[in-house]
């Protein structure tokens, strides 16, 4: 029996490549799920997040950033972002105010036409804004007529979270706890110790480095004898020089990113933990729908 004064829903966060959707997800649940970095297209996958509040549940979908593509690694991202519109009750449509460009959203605005749940327009990072401009540009993207609520936001420091949540909560439908109260997510831990590797590696590589990575997890074995978690991951490079670039000189640069990832992952899984990562080629992975389903990439 639905409690008619218990909320609960799924919604889904969508937008361009880098306008801080995963920070958002991290700052409403106040803990980090989703990997974040300043180029763009770092989340690959659906991310489920579940805020558990005592009047309502909220399932969060985190979603690839939304651009047009052709084929390979990037259509499957975008795939994955367009199907989850079909399978919510809410959606929230991230944008940033000064590169809010009516032509590069033209794309998802063809989208969201189809969509019959409502749909929030979240104005991200308004500390970039000159106050004065913001009521225009809300009062252009009222104009639109697609939007039920149009809110400010900075997702980084948190600032109109709290007024987001009350929106969303009176918009979804009564439903019943759809997860355990405890439950912040559905990633398993392998997947999460991939991505955050994967994220040091965004962080600490330049140019096309990081876009033409995979991580896959080998060996996740609790050790309790030792008190640690042992773990062997292997980044995989499309080509031969890449390989280089991520080993670095005298194997610097793989340590680093080791090292990096470790120190996040004992804090993430509360243990101390044995990283060993390793370097592999698989050329053009990206473009093999094979190599795409082994890494996860559906």
């Amino acid at each position: 029996m639905i409690n008619n004064n218990f909320k609960s829903g799924f919604i889904a966060i969508i937008g361009r490549p880098n306008v801080g959707k995963s920070t958002l997800l991290n700052k409403i649940l106040g803990k980090k799920i989703a990997i974040i970095s300043p180029k763009p297209q770092t989340t690959r996958n659906r991310i489920l997040g579940v805020k558990s509040l005592p009047q309502a549940q909220l399932v969060f979908l985190d979603t690839p950033g939304i651009h047009r593509v052709n084929s390979g690694l990037s259509k499957r991202m975008v795939i994955t972002a367009l199907t989850t519109l079909q399978e919510v009750n809410l959606v929230l449509h991230l944008v940033e105010p000064e590169e809010y460009k009516w032509g590069k959203e033209d794309f998802i605005l063809e989208k969201l036409s189809s969509v019959n749940v409502p749909i929030f327009l979240l104005i991200n990072k308004i500390d970039t804004i000159i106050k004065e401009n913001l009521l225009p540009l809300i009062k252009q993207c009222d104009s639109l007529g697609i939007y039920q609520e149009i809110l400010p936001i900075s997702a980084l420091d948190g600032e109109g979270i709290d007024l987001l949540i009350d929106n969303i909560i009176r918009a979804i439908p009564c439903g019943p706890r759809y997860f355990p109260e405890d439950m912040i997510s559905d990633q398993m831990e392998r997947f999460l110790v991939a991505e955050i590797i994967r994220e040091k590696i965004f962080k600490l590589t330049e140019q096309e480095i990081p876009y033409s990575t995979a991580v896959l997890i080998e060996e996740f074995k609790e050790r309790e004898e030792k008190e640690l978690i042992s773990i062997r991951a292997l980044i995989n490079v499309e080509r031969d020089s890449q390989k280089g670039i991520i080993i670095g000189k005298q194997g610097k640069m793989i340590r680093k990113i080791g090292e990096k990832a470790r120190l996040e992952l004992e804090k993430l899984l509360g243990t101390r933990i044995y990283l060993d990562l390793f370097v592999k080629v698989q050329k053009d992975w990206s473009k093999d729908p094979r190599a795409l389903r082994e890494f996860g990439y559906q």
